[in-house]
């Protein structure tokens, strides 16, 4: 298995050399981290050579990287069934700049695609129909972002005299708790001091 990866990603770098910028085996899978500018060659590529045979989009994904200038990762998960190879192909993108969609190459990237922007706001130039797919109308932020607070902005309930739902402002009865997770007995009035539970780890 090993050969064929290797085999297969120096078929690859040398059909895709001037639209990627590096290609490494991670975790017995090829790992390609591809230009923002060429992602459309690129995955039509993987998908139409004879060599590749990548012809299903398994997902597309986001994850963010707040201090870098470039903050998401956009990540594609391929499947060559008639082959049995998958293949990660990563480019990065900031909060600002689109990226071409894929529902030209793979009519399933459409979901997908709009998975990413309603949770990360991860813009997709030219897809059919770009709006949230998974929160609510009205939902202000993208919850995946690492900067997105814990609880939200507002919470949504059920309001039995106006027979309808309401949106709020997040109000919290109560503050967050600090756990001491080293005690055995919660409610206990003698507390390990920090050397005792030293002791038991």
């Amino acid at each position: 298995m090993s050969n064929d990866l290797e085999n297969l990603k120096g078929h690859i770098l040398a059909a895709l050399d001037s639209s990627l910028n590096g290609a490494h085996i991670t975790n017995g899978e090829l790992v390609l981290e591809a230009r923002r500018e060429d992602i459309a060659g690129t995955i039509a590529f993987l998908r139409d050579d004879p060599v590749c045979k990548f012809t299903t989009l398994i997902d597309i994904c986001g994850v963010d990287y707040p201090g870098r200038e470039r903050r998401f990762d956009v990540v594609y998960h391929l499947l060559s069934m008639q082959l049995n190879h998958r293949i990660r192909v990563k480019i990065t993108t900031d909060a600002d700049t689109p990226v071409r969609t894929m529902t030209g190459v793979y009519p399933a990237a459409n979901w997908f695609e709009r998975e990413a922007f309603d949770m990360y706001g991860i813009a997709f130039d030219e897809h059919p129909d770009l709006r949230r797919l998974l929160t609510d109308y009205g939902f202000e932020g993208h919850p995946l972002r690492k900067d997105f607070p814990l609880s939200g902005f507002v919470e949504v309930r059920y309001d039995e005299e106006r027979k309808s739902v309401i949106y709020e402002a997040v109000n919290l009865p109560q503050e967050f708790r600090d756990f001491d997770f080293m005690s055995p007995w919660e409610g206990a009035k003698y507390v390990m001091d920090e050397e005792e539970k030293g002791e038991g780890v």
